[in-house]
């Protein structure tokens, strides 16, 4: 596979994170896709913006970012997607994502069907999910794509969005987790979870058929394990601007390197690398140079 340019979607939500400096494109699929490229894939995200001002913009700033828009939908009915982010003193998010936008609405075409059937990976949230228009054309997505291709559940947990029905069944379409130690704590109370951080991981493992989980803990390191190995790295010293979208380039470096087939050590150091990068920019999708990448 080396040889081969992979194909990698990112499913779900783009919108305009909008910080009290200014706004910033965002969301999770769509960072996904941005890091995804850069990393040498054919990387897409797959969601809806509105028919306004704020849906051209990201179109445009799409184009200059080099991000593909094949398939992003422009939905005439509702408005693009927006979320207020006010940054704590250490630079960490906390969100107020505005409801019934575009991408709740992401309708299942002819497009996607075919997208489906090409495929590598596709990365998705339990965000994404939370309307049941975007729901259900996640679930029938899902069920297109060839048996080979990887599902990567970066399961973003926001706000009041997400359920224990709706995990577990986002676990058991997955083959790959990706979490933070506040998101472990949360799926230890709905899953009764015990022991240690690594316990738990490997509890998940067994009980959802994963190949591989990823728990980021910010300053604390990572951890990366599968049903054969085990790698805990510290994260890299940066000065910190803010970690807006670096779990999700973690999450594109992770996710490339496994399909490379790259040892779990080498593919730890390549997304810790890199989403230190990105905490130590301005927003989730800086210029990065050929020494990072």
């Amino acid at each position: 596979m080396e040889q081969d340019k992979l194909i990698v979607a990112g499913f779900g939500e783009i919108l305009w994170d909008l910080f009290p400096a200014g706004k910033q494109l965002g969301g999770a699929p769509a960072n996904f896709a941005y890091h995804s490229g850069k990393l040498g894939a054919e990387a897409y995200p797959v969601s809806c913006v509105g028919n306004d001002e704020a849906g051209r913009e990201i179109l445009d700033l799409l184009l200059q970012k080099e991000i593909s828009g094949d398939y992003l939908i422009v939905d005439p009915g509702h408005p693009t997607g927006t979320v207020s982010v006010h940054l704590s003193r250490e630079g960490i998010p906390s969100y107020v994502i505005h409801e019934q936008v575009a991408w709740d609405f992401i309708p299942m075409n002819e497009r996607l069907t075919a997208l489906a059937s090409r495929l590598d990976a596709v990365c998705y949230g339990s965000l994404a999910q939370r309307s049941e228009v975007s729901r259900k054309t996640l679930r029938k997505f899902l069920g297109m794509l060839h048996p080979g291709c990887l599902k990567v559940f970066d399961i973003n947990l926001r706000q009041h969005y997400y359920h224990p029905e709706l995990i577990h069944e986002s676990l058991l379409m997955s083959g790959i987790l990706k979490l933070n130690d506040g998101e472990l704590e949360v799926l230890s109370e709905l899953f009764s979870l015990h022991g240690t951080e690594k316990e738990k991981l490997e509890d998940l493992l067994e009980r959802y058929s994963l190949r591989l989980i990823a728990l980021t803990k910010g300053e604390k390191g990572s951890l990366l394990i599968t049903p054969e190995a085990f790698s805990f790295l510290e994260s890299e010293p940066v000065t910190i601007a803010d970690t807006v979208g670096a779990g999700d380039a973690f999450t594109a470096a992770m996710t490339t390197g496994f399909l490379k087939g790259h040892p779990l050590e080498k593919i730890h150091v390549q997304a810790t690398r890199l989403a230190g990068y990105v905490c130590s920019q301005a927003g989730a999708m800086p210029e990065i140079g050929d020494d990072i990448l």
